[in-house]
């Protein structure tokens, strides 16, 4: 992807809860605020090539969740549902209103957590590419780490190499060099098993997530990539059928489709959104 082609994403830090979060901020006034969730393991750069088009319709917020990208954390909150719970604090410290917030891949299971129990604090929701399934299906190296007998396990991988060669189809080295250091350093020296710890939750709060899943009325947007080796389609076909308001569209991509098939991700959640949200129930 040549450079113009990609927005500029000027970030920043702030203090939430005693946690230094990174994030980005177009600072628009506007009725409609956007927040994205950074996938794993990557960062808020992951959304590079949607950040033009999406902030055409209001303000644009991307966060590193506690944890993850160049985020702070704490162990107690790299947690599904504990991240769901952060998030709603943040919204309300920072103003956000009540924001369309996009979380895919790990940002799946917390935003859902927070649709789940803090309805009021969004009005809508896009989601995918999130191991949520009970009882768990993932395949490749998240699976491996969710089944790990323990984070030293997880510890003992080299986590630039691996998490060069995982985020490579995203973010070549070759082409965008600043964008794949930027993910990698993110897991460098241990942060990759802390953040770890977030998938491995999913054993035993996936079944909680399961029974919440019919009670979400929020309107959801399910988008993932259908060829994803990570996390099967069946995870998100699991969220379509239990769910009351939502809809899914399968893209043309794997695991990293927010990148892979970005045009298209873009769109959708631009039409999303900008009112396509009220398809699927009052919102």
């Amino acid at each position: 992807m040549s450079a113009n082609a990609v927005s500029p994403i000027t970030t920043y830090f702030r203090v939430c809860d005693g946690v230094r979060v990174r994030f980005a901020d177009t600072k628009a006034v506007s009725d409609v605020t956007v927040l994205l969730l950074a996938p794993w393991p990557e960062s808020l750069w992951a959304f590079r090539r949607i950040w033009g088009g999406v902030s055409g319709v209001g303000r644009v917020v991307a966060i590193d969740l506690p944890g993850f990208g160049h985020s702070d954390g704490r162990p107690e909150l790299i947690a599904p549902d504990a991240s769901g719970a952060f998030l709603a604090r943040m919204i309300g410290e920072w103003g956000l209103g009540a924001p369309h917030v996009v979380g895919p891949d790990v940002g799946t299971a917390a935003a859902l957590f927070l649709a789940a129990r803090v309805p009021d604090r969004i009005t809508s929701l896009t989601v995918g590419g999130g191991a949520v399934r009970f009882p768990i299906e993932a395949g490749g190296a998240l699976k491996e780490i969710i089944e790990a007998p323990s984070l030293d396990d997880v510890r003992r991988l080299d986590a630039r190499t691996n998490i060069g060669y995982a985020v490579e189809p995203a973010a070549a080295s070759a082409s965008e060099p600043e964008v794949h250091e930027d993910y990698v350093s993110a897991y460098d020296l241990g942060r990759f098993a802390e953040s770890a710890r977030f998938v491995r939750h999913y054993t035993e709060l996936n079944p909680v997530l399961r029974d919440l899943l019919p009670t979400i009325t929020t309107p959801t947007q399910i988008v993932a990539g259908r060829d994803d080796d990570l996390v099967p389609w069946s995870n998100n076909q699991y969220l379509d059928d239990l769910l009351p308001n939502s809809e899914i569209h399968p893209l043309d991509a794997g695991h990293f489709a927010w990148e892979q098939a970005a045009e298209e991700y873009g769109r959708l959640v631009l039409d999303w959104v900008s009112g396509g949200y009220r398809r699927v129930g009052a919102g």
